[in-house]
């Protein structure tokens, strides 16, 4: 018998939790972003419209990504059950971002608590690689809020995304064919998503260089986030219920405020988050050199202090926990 989509799933998201992305192992990511490179140089240079190129480049990458990993799950099939199930599992485990997203984080709660004159020197340096804005002139409390606002984003991007993406996968595998397919599928459908947020991070700027060319990344990008990031907000006031962490506030914040950001999909779980710790996030910063106004998520019921890192960790890994869960069970219902 074929492995199950819950099965996969579980199997996968325990991997990522005990293990990573472990630094030794080429991740399938790194080989997206070598091919999107490579196919933007190649579309500039056929195409005069940047936009076009950029088009063109998407969609060259997402098909080159469903078609080697279909091939690869299609040889493992030939090599039998056991081998399709492994293959399944570790492909679906590297689309998830679990422990490296809370691992980051608390590598800035650490040097903002450790000893030492550079500590803060040292956090600024830590969020900077959660984070696209300028951290250099960040305060203590500049540092605490811009991490948990990616901890809370990035719950939707690295968490979420693939959960939803790789359940609507195994949902219309099963409904079109054999469920005994519907966890390979699961891991490719992943494994997609995965491709349209790495172009997103390489194309999705508005400069001179990717305004034009990074349109459609970014668009497509908003796009299959549309589901997930609002899932993530309403996991995260779940969360908040299960670790009585101010559930009503964080949904009442959520409604309120989920559209005072620059993307259309970011606001829900970082107001959510907000509402949860009592926090004002959002507002103005700096990227590449610009000052960008931007509105405020949250009321500042609370001095953002770095043990709010630690408290946004345990409502991602809850929330994300619960998600899995239950992505888990529907699938045992509903997938025959």
């Amino acid at each position: 018998m074929m492995i199950s989509y819950a099965e996969a799933l579980l199997a996968a998201c325990l991997l990522d939790l005990l293990f990573g992305d472990p630094r030794w192992l080429p991740h399938p990511v790194q080989a997206i972003g070598k091919l999107a490179a490579l196919l933007e140089v190649w579309t500039r240079s056929l195409f005069d419209s940047d936009k076009t190129a950029g088009v063109i480049t998407a969609v060259l990458v997402l098909a080159a990504t469903g078609l080697t990993c279909t091939v690869i799950l299609a040889v493992l099939a030939v090599m039998g059950k056991a081998v399709l199930a492994m293959g399944t599992v570790l492909m679906l485990y590297t689309t998830f971002a679990i422990r490296d997203l809370l691992k980051h984080a608390r590598a800035v709660y650490q040097a903002l608590t450790g000893p030492g004159r550079n500590s803060l020197d040292t956090a600024r340096q830590k969020v900077a690689m959660l984070v696209g804005r300028d951290t250099t002139h960040l305060d203590g409390a500049g540092i605490i809020r811009a991490c948990v606002e990616s901890v809370a984003e990035n719950m939707a991007d690295g968490i979420l995304a693939p959960l939803f993406w790789s359940l609507a996968g195994a949902g219309l595998t099963t409904l079109a064919g054999p469920a005994r397919w519907a966890a390979p599928a699961a891991a490719i459908a992943a494994m997609l998503y995965k491709a349209a947020n790495t172009m997103d991070s390489m194309f999705g700027y508005k400069n001179g260089r990717y305004r034009n060319f990074g349109w459609f990344p970014a668009r497509f990008d908003d796009l299959v986030n549309l589901v997930p990031a609002r899932l993530a907000g309403l996991f995260l006031v779940l969360a908040a219920v299960l670790l009585r962490s101010h559930p009503g506030r964080a949904w009442q914040t959520l409604r309120r405020d989920h559209a005072n950001h620059t993307s259309p999909n970011a606001g829900y779980p970082e107001a959510a988050m907000a509402g949860a710790l009592g926090l004002r996030l959002g507002g103005g910063a700096w990227y590449f050199g610009t000052y960008q106004k931007k509105p405020f998520l949250g009321d500042p019921l609370i001095p953002p202090t770095p043990g709010h890192i630690i408290q946004a960790n345990r409502l991602v890994l809850t929330g994300s926990l619960a998600a899995i869960l239950f992505s888990a069970a529907f699938s045992l219902v509903f997938f025959h």
